[in-house]
């Protein structure tokens, strides 16, 4: 019987088998298809956008510089090391269509961080990602099999059995990363609910007959949107009927042309298709992340439409809020209630995402109550301010989980601190275990850190900028738990470490 049973091999199934084969768990994931590749993942209709906040994960567990090589991209990405001030973002994507300039956001605005090595996002495909993660996944021991589609749920006294064309996989836990039409949601009985399309999305690789009759880039219509990337041979559109062409039904190239005229407001002339793939805008998301032995994660939990490029970023998300929780019960010295956390942290967060995409399907529909909110939105945004506001929360970093502490860093993302002899939180972060970082002069967490070596990794030193801290807290998926002042209480670290990471005399099964 394996520790957990992951079903999907996509970015969030492999990601959460890193977590857990990190953690020394015994993980087997299933993927139904039985090769790795496919042409939506690759080159041109799988590229996708990894936010900072999803970069800031593949740094803090070493896989940044594979990441960066197998993508193609200089392992320096330009960033200044020798400082910890931070820079407005090179990148900056956009909002309902409306294209942001990263040079116009108020860094000073952003509370509580500092640079860090990896860059603010990346623009790559999936099958990159992928196999940077196969492997990392490969070296940890996790066993990946493909060709099986789970067809059976039953959770037992002992654990959870996956089945699959008669065949049995047990497992103490099961977690279900198999997409938006997500086989063990199904299955496992859980309650999926939201709002119901608007639009049907196109995504396709296409030769045109006369492309110059298109404008690049995104351009609103008062039929809908189309998005013509550099390069050519690409071609993104909205068209907001109602979401009837999803991915049931196979578009023809009358019906894409069709759709593509109306949009564009053109006489365009596709003379070729070579690849398309479809979506909606459906919003939705699980009462629950857990029934019972049964958890899940990425689109498996929630989907909602690509725009802005939050979807695998907050499945990345997911993975890392759930390994090290699922890990330490496990283990067996998880504090009682830690692993409901996981529904209770991402859930509320998710729901943002699933109105931030609400927001900006109503501001680009073609009618003319939207056409005059997207104009006020379009004024906000090109401001400083609005810049700084949007940009902010498609990073990822503008979290902030409700741990019960009035202290305005704890519940967000550390600030990647810097030790003076060099030593960054995400140099402490890679062995999968929570940090606590001691700056102040009499080191006065030391002794309070004994018992949790296990858990906790102790580091201390004067740091090149404490933001005013004398110590903090941080689990292992990066969030803080706990922060002191210049002289640091140790009852009430003491406390943090036990109500996040168990009693110190508990010891690993």
């Amino acid at each position: 019987m394996h520790d957990v049973v992951i079903v999907g091999a996509g970015p969030v199934g492999l990601f959460l088998a890193c977590e857990l084969g990190l953690a020394g768990c015994s993980v087997l994931v299933l993927e139904r298809e039985p090769e790795p590749g496919s042409p939506f993942k690759g080159r041109p209709l799988g590229m996708r956008g990894l936010s900072a906040a999803s970069m800031e994960a593949f740094y803090r567990r070493g896989l940044l510089h594979p990441l960066l090589t197998a993508a193609g991209v200089p392992d320096d990405s330009g960033v200044d090391l020798d400082s910890d001030e931070l820079t407005p973002p090179r990148q900056g994507g956009h909002f309902a269509g409306i294209v942001l300039d990263g040079a116009k956001v108020d860094v000073a605005a952003l509370p509580y961080r500092l640079r860090s090595p990896a860059p603010e996002g990346l623009l790559t495909y999936l099958e990159t990602v992928e196999t940077v993660l196969s492997e990392q996944a490969a070296k940890l021991g996790v066993d990946i099999r493909r060709g099986v589609a789970v067809d059976a749920v039953v959770q037992t006294e002992e654990g959870v059995v996956a089945g699959a064309g008669g065949d049995e996989y047990p497992a103490r836990w099961l977690v279900g990363c198999d997409g938006g039409r997500s086989t063990v949601r199904g299955l496992a009985g859980f309650e999926f609910v939201g709002s119901e399309p608007r639009l049907t999305g196109y995504s396709m690789h296409v030769t045109l007959a006369d492309p110059e009759k298109l404008r690049p880039g995104f351009n609103l219509t008062p039929t809908g949107m189309y998005l013509q990337p550099p390069g050519g041979g690409q071609i993104g559109m909205l068209d907001f009927d109602g979401g009837a062409f999803d991915r049931s039904q196979q578009p023809t190239p009358d019906h894409l042309q069709t759709v593509l005229r109306r949009v564009s407001g053109t006489d365009v002339t596709l003379s070729e298709v070579h690849l398309v793939s479809t979506f909606t805008d459906r919003a939705m998301q699980t009462t629950t992340y857990r029934q019972g032995r049964v958890l899940l994660a990425g689109d498996a939990a929630h989907i909602h439409s690509p725009l802005g490029g939050q979807g695998l970023n907050t499945g990345i998300g997911d993975a890392m809020n759930l390994g090290w929780k699922l890990a330490a019960t496990l283990h067996g010295h998880a504090p009682d209630g830690l692993l409901d956390t996981y529904t209770g942290e991402r859930r509320p967060l998710v729901e943002r995402v699933l109105d931030w995409s609400r927001a900006q399907v109503a501001a680009m529909s073609p009618d003319p109550h939207a056409q005059a909110i997207q104009g006020v939105i379009r004024d906000l945004i090109e401001t400083r301010d609005g810049t700084t506001y949007v940009l902010d929360r498609m990073s990822g970093q503008a979290i902030r989980y409700d741990l019960g502490s009035e202290h305005p860093l704890v519940g967000r993302p550390a600030p990647e601190f810097r030790l003076e002899d060099g030593t960054r939180l995400g140099d402490l972060m890679q062995d999968g275990r929570g940090v606590a970082l001691d700056f102040s002069a009499d080191r006065l967490l030391r002794g309070s850190a004994t018992g949790w070596e296990s858990r906790i990794r102790y580091a201390a030193g004067a740091a090149r900028n404490d933001l005013g801290l004398g110590a903090v807290l941080v689990r292992p998926d990066g969030i803080v738990v706990w922060a002191g002042d210049r002289s640091p209480d140790r009852e009430a670290f003491e406390r943090a470490a036990g109500h996040w990471f168990g009693s110190p005399e508990t010891l690993a099964v």
